[in-house]
């Protein structure tokens, strides 16, 4: 990325609305009792207590008041003093008018609800002769601290802005990369507004290739992510979960680049049918790619706004993985498509005692029936049968699970790790330290289909001579048979075959539940293929994943018609 020219002290006046906002020296907004007292019968000075309990309204309204007049006179010392974290507070609001120019702040409260106040802010913004208003709405909590018993504004980053987090802050200068005009394998615009879910996505791709695609950068206002050296291009995160890279959000266009244009292999018309097919669910996730090429054809999250759970989440697997598992299995001859296999109710091993959902048991079974219905017991035990590292071996040479994969934007590649006891066994249905996301297990469903491992990948590595991550070996024919024959059981007649019903060609699936301390239902899981398309879907606390994933999966794969 480009460099900045270095911010410049503004000595501009702030100005506050007038009558929103009285700014106050009293004390009330601290919430602050009489630290001495005397007690006339013993003659003795002694402490007040210290108030307890949570803010009352007035302490509220007047704590909330008197910080946000600080705020908006430009005074981050006496508008830190208002709040628990003096140091982080007074950095945030220096950084707001020295880094991002902002010259004049309007803020007007909102009414609170219990201790939380919502507020509207006005901004100017000025750079270099270029000038814009930036309006949104924010929030900030009122607390009490134990020990002083004063009320203060609970500091967080999203105070300042909803979207910052910890260690980001917000910028304005000529953008550190150029806008891109991305379009999908056919030349179709991919925008924001036409499709909201691709909202990480898109910020990914101009971080990265902004530079290479031919265009001219503009001045803007963006969030500035934590833990990203100056110039760092958006390489591929090495973190799990919440914690992994996010690109630089742009919030405010003061002056228009020229954008390059990037082509991407996604598929405008799959990613509508994607989006539509994520519905009105609160939290949810999923990816489409293309088995022959590992190309990505379709992603989304919701919210559309959030962390991009679909390429970086970091979850428990859950049944999901029992198709990796069943491949080392067979490839070790511990397990075959037709054979009778073990699937009692309980199965005890390393200290642990597993159990199958609802308790149930297949008594003179086959190991496509255990699969089919998803029995846990039929994996954990083998468990004993196994070496501690072959399941990570199988999950990394066969299926390309942790290759550090170049997809083009920030992406966690999956987590197999090498455990013992207990944890081996659990890791054979997904769960211990097993961590996956829609972009893994759409890949394993799809190595299931082609019979290899492609990585998959949203731009085409010709554009930046990136190398693709390659597994070091193949399906064997008999392993992949057996594992298509696995899956399509469970799609026809299995726990994937409601969702799956009145699909035809070639199709496999695999349902998943994976359960989470402090959660009252599991994730829900579904991956699955069908002729030229595989998809995976998570559904955070979403329940069993056929009747949770499984239609969202199940509507993209239909698409296909």
């Amino acid at each position: 990325m480009g460099s900045r020219a270095k911010p410049k002290r503004s000595g501009a006046k702030i100005a506050v609305i007038a009558g929103a906002i009285a700014a106050t020296t009293g004390v009330a907004g601290y919430g602050v009792y009489s630290l001495v007292r005397n007690d006339p019968a013993s003659g003795e000075n002694r402490p007040a207590p210290v108030k307890t309990g949570p803010p009352g309204a007035a302490e509220v309204r007047a704590t909330a008041r008197d910080f946000l007049a600080a705020w908006a006179t430009g005074n981050p010392d006496r508008a830190a003093a208002l709040t628990n974290d003096r140091a982080a507070t007074a950095t945030a609001l220096t950084g707001y008018r020295k880094d991002a120019h902002i010259h004049r702040v309007s803020l007007k409260p909102g009414s609170p609800t219990g201790t939380t106040v919502p507020f509207h802010v006005s901004a100017e913004i000025s750079y270099e002769g270029k000038r814009a208003t930036w309006t949104y709405a924010s929030a900030l909590k009122v607390v009490r601290e134990k020990k002083t018993g004063k009320v203060l504004v609970g500091w967080r980053p999203t105070v300042l802005h909803p979207d910052l987090r910890s260690g980001d802050t917000l910028k304005t200068g000529k953008a550190e990369a150029p806008p891109i005009k991305a379009v999908d394998r056919n030349g179709a615009a991919l925008t924001e507004k036409d499709h909201p879910a691709l909202r990480e996505v898109l910020a990914g791709l101009r971080e990265r290739y902004g530079g290479k695609a031919g265009g001219t950068a503009g001045v803007e206002l963006w969030i500035a992510r934590a833990g990203k050296a100056e110039g760092d291009s958006g390489a591929p995160a090495q973190a799990e979960g919440k914690d992994a890279e996010r690109p630089d959000e742009t919030l405010k266009v003061l002056s228009k680049g020229t954008p390059g244009t990037l082509r991407t292999a996604l598929d405008s018309k799959l990613q509508t049918v994607t989006e539509k097919a994520m519905g009105k669910r609160p939290k949810a996730a999923t990816v489409v790619l293309d088995p022959g090429t590992g190309e990505i054809l379709a992603a989304a999250d919701s919210p559309a706004d959030g962390f991009n759970m679909a390429f970086q989440g970091s979850f428990a697997p859950g049944s999901t993985m029992k198709v990796i598992s069943s491949a080392l299995l067979i490839d070790k001859r511990l397990a075959a498509y037709g054979k009778p296999h073990p699937c009692p109710k309980y199965v005890t091993y390393g200290g642990w005692k597993f159990q199958n959902d609802d308790k149930f048991e297949i008594k003179k079974g086959t190991f496509a029936q255990s699969f089919a219905r998803s029995c846990n017991t039929a994996f954990i035990s083998q468990a004993e049968k196994l070496h501690d590292d072959e399941l990570s071996k199988e999950a990394r040479d066969v299926f390309g699970i942790g290759l550090n994969w170049q997809t083009g934007v920030p992406s966690f590649d999956g987590a197999v790790p090498v455990q013992t006891g207990a944890q081996k066994a659990a890791s054979l249905i997904g769960q211990a330290g097993v961590r996956m996301n829609p972009l893994t297990m759409a890949s394993v469903a799809a190595t299931v289909r082609s019979g290899s491992f492609h990585q998959p990948y949203l731009v085409d590595p010709s554009v930046d001579d990136r190398q693709l991550a390659k597994s070091s070996r193949r399906l064997s024919p008999d392993t992949a048979e057996q594992l298509r024959s696995l899956m399509r059981l469970t799609a026809t007649s299995g726990t994937a075959a409601e969702a799956m019903a009145g699909l035809d060609g070639q199709i496999g699936a695999k349902t998943g539940s994976a359960e989470v301390d402090g959660q009252k239902k599991p994730n829900g899981w579904f991956t699955a293929y069908r002729n030229g398309l595989a998809a995976a879907a998570v559904v955070p606390e979403g329940g069993h994943g056929g009747s949770s994933a499984g239609p969202i999966v199940a509507r993209i794969l239909r698409s296909a018609d």
